[in-house]
Parts: structure tokens; C-alpha cells; sequence
């Protein structure tokens, strides 16, 4: 929505991939039937730059998509299309299509800073500096100068190419055209609290108009597949950055609808409930991304086909064993495949149309559901983009399969979990 000619992100948002461009209406018509029981989600839709280059598309197309999926089911709230992990050198392809932007700086987390800088923010925030008290935190947070110094050193590097990149951006689409994200979760180690607050004046001192901010929490966020991880250390951190983000908003004039950004938020089953849990106490808004979650389903819906689906579901499988190495490289940090629970080839031939969707399906009830077959698939789909046209024909010859897998996944699985007890 706008206010006061701004484009302003509503308080519930849910980001979406759509790897290949045809379930943006399925997509959607997961966030009508939310919207239908009260509780209103706008939906983003989200692509990266790398999925981009391995699907063959352009930005452009997340857009047309959309645009098409909003007049097929008269959608009449907003929406958007999300520029994901975006870096100065892939920026400007985004700038014409997308109107949101997820400035991926973690690559800069722990660059060093110059002393100046750090001097600098010291001088402008000596409120920093000895002991903090913040509503809904217990235990007040105590720092000193050498932790001021220490956080400033590891952080303001990556905040300062956020502004760069929010600037450079501003310059083309015009202030207030477009909502900014800073996401820091594509690192190492977690951002504690304190860290946050402190990140959040250096982002304030920038000038940076976030609305969301994606820090790395406690845990593992593997692609498609549960949080791995302690819930309650979760739900301790999630709940104390909802308070520094309250107590920030008003210490640091920072936007008053900046919420917390969950990415690779698809299939987190186990932290939905303490997530709803303080959305409700606390009134905060939050931003969803379920990245490739939707193809995972597209090819359940082909294998539930039968026939010629089920073969090429079969033929992915085959595929994407053969060229592991190379699928999973690029997305080493997020999945942790067990290679000896990965059936053969050979034995997924003979799977049944059943066999093959509980394989993959995210329902750990069911004795076939295997993690390592979804992981190995979420990081695969290079292999349907190199069948071409031969996928995409498959795909709209088991739309009615694949729609609706895509749909019950999303509102049966996200986001009635997510904002509905």
C-alpha cells in the first residue's frame, strides 16, 4: 500500500518462488483462501538472481506471472515482486520489474570497518555503551566500549554496502518506490540481540528505510526441510529481536512497520507455533520467504499424474543423483544431505505414483517421507531447466495435479500454522 506517497509493506507478508514461472495463480490462491478466514497476507513474489541465470529467465517474467495470476482470481490487495539476495552487480536488471528489494550484504559481515567509522558511531550512540533496559527482555543487556567497538567492527561494513546498494537503487526507481530489506542471515554464526540493536542505529544512522530485516537466527534453516535446531533457543531470540525492534523503531526513528524477515521460512513446521505465538502477544508483523518450496510440489503434482509425469519425476530423480556434486555445491551451507539414505535409481524406477509423492511430500508422520530425497530435489531443479520446453509441457499437461499441490501446501502447511492456532 502507499501512505503519504510511499509504497508501506503490510503487517503479514509471504514471499514465494516460482522457479519456472507457472504457479503464481496456485500461489495466490492459497493467500485468497487466508484472506477468506480474516487474516490478511500479502503475497511476494520472490527470485533470485543465480535461479534466474540457471532457469534462463529474466526478471521481467515474475512479474508478468503475477500480474496474470492477480487478474485471473481478481486479487484486489496488494502485492509484490521481490528482487531476492540482490548485489551491486546484479542490481540493475531488478530495478524496472521489482518494487522490493532484498539487499543481500552478508558476504560483507566481518569486512573491517575503518576506526574512523567505528569512532564515528560510538560518538553518535554513547546510549550503546553500559547498561540497556528493553521492554520484554528479562535481563537488561550490559556492553562496553571494547563490545561496541567489537560488533561495529564486524557489522558496519555490511551495513554501509546496504546503504550503497539502497542509494544506488533510489537513484532509479525514486524514493519511496520501493520496500528495502537488509539480510544478513547467509552467514555463520547468529546475530545475538545485542547485535541486532546495534546494527539497527548503524542502519538508522545510513538513513536506510527498512521495512524487514532477515538476521541469522540460532539453528539450521535447511532448504525445504524442518528447522534443525533447539525451538526454545529459537523462541527465546525470535521474541527478544521482536523487543529490540520495538525498542529500535522508536530510539532510532526507524520505520514503524520494520518487522522480521524468516528466510528459508518454507516447511519450519516446528517454529510456526512459537513464531504465531508471539505474533499474537505482541502485535509485530513478519515477513514469510518460502523460496523453492513450490517446486518441490510441482514435481509431487507430476509424479501424483501418473504416466508420462511420473517418468519425468523419475527422470529428476535419476538426473539429479547423477550430477550431485554439482547441484549441491552452490547451496553447501543450507542442506545437509545423508547420501546413504538416498535410494538408488533403480529402486525409485519402480516407485508407484503414491511412493514417489510420499517420498517427497513434507508429512514426517508417513514412514516413506525421506529428507534427503527433498533436499536432493530442492537443489535440482537445474535438471528440469535443462529439459526445456519438455518440462514446461509436462507441467500444464498436470496442472490440475500440480495447482493443486501447490495450494494446499502453502495454506494447509504454511500459512494456516503460521497465523491461525
Amino acid at each position: 500500500m502507499r501512505s503519504n506517497g510511499s509504497l508501506i509493506l503490510e503487517k503479514y507478508s509471504f514471499g514465494m518462488g516460482d522457479r519456472f514461472a507457472h504457479q503464481a495463480s496456485a500461489q495466490l490462491r492459497a493467500c485468497t483462501q487466508i484472506v477468506a478466514l480474516g487474516i490478511d497476507v500479502t503475497p511476494v513474489w520472490n527470485k533470485s538472481h543465480r535461479e534466474h541465470a540457471i532457469v534462463g529467465s529474466g526478471p521481467a517474467s515474475v512479474r508478468t506471472a503475477a500480474e496474470e495470476a492477480i487478474r485471473k482470481l481478481n486479487w484486489t490487495g496488494p502485492f509484490y515482486i521481490d528482487a531476492d539476495h540482490i548485489r551491486p552487480e546484479t542490481v540493475d536488471a531488478f530495478v524496472a520489474s521489482s518494487d522490493f528489494y532484498t539487499l543481500d550484504v552478508a558476504e560483507a559481515i566481518g569486512q573491517p570497518a575503518r576506526s574512523d567509522e567505528i569512532e564515528a558511531l560510538i560518538a553518535r550512540h554513547p546510549e550503546l555503551i553500559g547498561t540497556t533496559s528493553i521492554p520484554n527482555i528479562e535481563a537488561p543487556f550490559v556492553t562496553t566500549r571494547g563490545d561496541i567497538e567489537r560488533i561495529a567492527a564486524k557489522y558496519l561494513k555490511a551495513v554501509q554496502e546496504a546503504s550503497a546498494l539502497y542509494q544506488h537503487i533510489a537513484s532509479g526507481k525514486g524514493t519511496g518506490n520501493f520496500i528495502t530489506e537488509v539480510s544478513m542471515d547467509e552467514t555463520d554464526a547468529p546475530q545475538t540481540p545485542v547485535e541486532l540493536l546495534v546494527i539497527l542505529a548503524a542502519i538508522a544512522d545510513e538513513g536506510i528505510p527498512a521495512q524487514t530485516i532477515a538476521p541469522k537466527f540460532t539453528g539450521r534453516f535447511n532448504k525445504g526441510v524442518d528447522y534443525v535446531g533447539d525451538v526454545a533457543q529459537f523462541e527465546k531470540e525470535f521474541n527478544e529481536d521482536l523487543a529490540v525492534i520495538a525498542y529500535a523503531v522508536t530510539r532510532y526513528d526507524l520505520p514503524p512497520n520494520l518487522k522480521l524477515s524468516i528466510h528459508s521460512g518454507s516447511d519450519k513446521f516446528s517454529i510456526y507455533e512459537p513464531i504465531r505465538k508471539a505474533l499474537a502477544q505482541t502485535g509485530a508483523g513478519i515477513h514469510v520467504k518460502t523460496a523453492g518450496t513450490t517446486w518441490l510440489e510441482e514435481i509431487i503434482g507430476l509424479a501424483e499424474s501418473g504416466g508420462a509425469g511420473l517418468q519425468m519425476a523419475k527422470e529428476i530423480y535419476a538426473e539429479a543423483l547423477d550430477h550431485i556434486d554439482e547441484l549441491c555445491a552452490p547451496y553447501a551451507t543450507v542442506i545437509d544431505i545423508d547420501r546413504s539414505q538416498l535410494p538408488p535409481k533403480s529402486e525409485v524406477e519402480s516407485w508407484s505414483s503414491e511412493q514417489y509423492a510420499n517420498a517427497l511430500r513434507h508429512n514426517a508422520e508417513r514412514a516413506e517421507y525421506n529428507l534427503h530425497v527433498r533436499q536432493l530435489l530442492h537443489v535440482g531443479y537445474k535438471v528440469a531447466a535443462k529439459m526445456g520446453d519438455r518440462y514446461i509441457e509436462m507441467l500444464e499437461a498436470c496442472e490440475p495435479a500440480v495447482a493443486r499441490n501447490v495450494t494446499e501446501n502453502l495454506f494447509d502447511r504454511h500459512l494456516k500454522p503460521l497465523f491461525i492456532a
